[in-house]
């Protein structure tokens, strides 16, 4: 196999990867965006049917709430980015997914200490992408 054709071959294999990778991101972001929509009617219903529910509950669906969007927000902006998910994005789901482990697991105060210097440690990465050293946008 010549040059010429090894790179039109890769050219149609990366183009049918990405094609394929963007397909799939849709379609996640759509079930994303009813999994959005499951959860606020799960809001209602914590309110104003179930009062007897704990707030704990109605906390971590806050948070899992917040996940949801924050997915579809990088999904989102990797289509805005042209093709490039932003680190940020990542940093932000992994803060908020330590934080609702933290309201739904926090009965051993050794664990949660360690969570919460995962957040730190987090929040510190965060601080680092946004220096304009490491931010591209």
């Amino acid at each position: 196999m010549d040059e010429k054709n090894k790179s039109k071959f890769d050219i149609y294999l990366i183009a049918t990867l990405q094609w394929t990778l963007n397909t799939l991101l849709i379609i996640l972001s759509v079930i994303l965006a009813i999994s959005l929509i499951k959860e606020t009617f799960n809001f209602i219903h914590y309110l104003f049917i179930d009062e007897n529910q704990s707030y704990y509950y109605l906390l971590e669906g806050i948070l899992v709430y917040f996940l949801y969007f924050e997915f579809i927000a990088l999904i989102v902006k990797y289509f805005q980015a042209k093709y490039h998910f932003p680190l940020r994005y990542f940093i932000y789901i992994g803060i908020t997914a330590i934080i609702r482990l933290i309201v739904v697991d926090h009965e051993n105060p050794i664990d949660t200490l360690i969570y919460t210097g995962a957040i730190l440690v987090l929040v510190v990465a965060l601080f680092l992408a946004n220096t304009k050293l490491l931010k591209r946008e």
